[in-house]
């Protein structure tokens, strides 16, 4: 085996653009200016263009030719006793450095774009526990009236009765509502889809995700159908460029509210409120248990089913692929890793006050 000058360039190249990327993220308006709002839309609409119409994932066919590759490189590695260990180290580390920047490129430098807050002019502060309250308080009455207006029982739970392809297409019109009052979170293209990896996505404990190479939008078909609506949402904001997955989660909730489905709204309120009320029970267990009471009793039933499934899924293996998502997160300027889904609440907060006027 010979040196190969290209990918020894290559391997350099990979320490260079972590640099980069750390210079990246002390100049968000830099990012958010020419990336985020610059080139970044037209590179995420060439792979919705190109992608979106082919009915299962190239995104999950990449990854499993990924992973194939890289077992391959192991065994023939081992295989060969280590043999040219040197070279064949370089091959794979020049292999990184080009997805490595194709990830930034094509998707990841938005992690270091400036925050959606600002984007909407919110001033975040730090909430109150009545603040918290109130703001829950009116989740619940909405959430109530929907699951009402669907079940017509309040002791109902609410059967999401569409396929998952017709609430991929429905999500779009939720996104074309959103966008004549908040323009900048304007969606075309639509490329979202079941992931291949539906079953494996359930057992490390994942409702769905954006691959960042393709654009595509993978969501979990196995998941629980009254949080499809906002799971889909939410995938699709990363696709907009909200790499954060607090303001991924806000503007899902956001896109799934202003959907004109009923479905829709009831799962919006349903996120908004299982986010909220975990809030409120880490600052005081009394105050949960007396909202969790005027919870009607078809939306308990819901949440129960939801942690039924989710608990069937459990094993030794998913805090394992946790800890890695979340030192993921960590290295990617979200300090409170798999934390941060829970920061969408001063963002439900800031807009709910600012509809509201509480």
């Amino acid at each position: 085996m010979k040196w190969n000058k290209s990918h020894i360039i290559l391997a350099i190249f990979l320490p260079i653009q972590m640099l980069l990327m750390r210079l990246a993220e002390s100049n968000p308006e830099f990012i958010e200016k020419y990336y985020s709002n610059g080139i970044y839309p037209y590179i995420s609409s060439f792979f919705r263009i190109i992608l979106g119409w082919i009915p299962f994932s190239i995104g999950d066919l990449l990854i499993a030719f990924l992973l194939f590759t890289l077992v391959r490189f192991l065994f023939r590695l081992i295989k060969n006793r280590f043999r040219n260990f040197v070279l064949k180290m370089i091959h794979f580390i020049a292999i990184l450095s080009v997805i490595y920047f194709c990830f930034y490129l094509f998707w990841g430098l938005n992690y270091y774009r400036e925050p959606l807050a600002k984007n909407l002019n919110y001033k975040q502060e730090k909430y109150s526990t009545k603040q918290l309250q109130t703001v829950t308080n009116h989740i619940i009455e909405k959430l109530n009236y929907y699951q009402l207006e669907i079940t017509k029982n309040d002791t109902l739970k609410v059967e999401n009765t569409y396929q998952q392809k017709e609430m991929y297409k429905m999500a779009v019109l939720g996104y074309d509502n959103l966008s004549k009052d908040f323009p900048q979170l304007n969606y075309k293209f639509k490329s979202v889809k079941s992931s291949l990896m539906s079953l494996l996505q359930t057992y490390n404990g994942t409702s769905g995700y954006l691959n960042p190479l393709t654009g595509e939008a993978q969501v979990n078909d196995r998941i629980p159908k009254t949080s499809y609506p906002t799971t889909t949402c939410h995938e699709m904001a990363h696709q907009i460029g909200f790499a954060a997955e607090n303001e991924a989660n806000f503007v899902g909730f956001l896109a799934a509210n202003y959907n004109d489905n009923v479905y829709f709204k009831y799962a919006s309120y349903r996120m908004a409120f299982g986010y909220c009320i975990s809030e409120i029970r880490k600052r005081d267990k009394e105050i949960s248990k007396q909202l969790w009471q005027s919870v009607n009793k078809g939306i308990i039933k819901d949440f129960n089913a939801s942690y039924r499934f989710w608990q069937t899924y459990k094993n030794p293996f998913e805090p394992i692929v946790k800890k890695g998502y979340n030192a993921y997160l960590k290295a990617n300027k979200q300090a409170k890793g798999t934390d941060s889904y829970n920061y969408v609440v001063d963002l439900l907060i800031s807009y709910f006050e600012s509809k509201n006027n509480f």
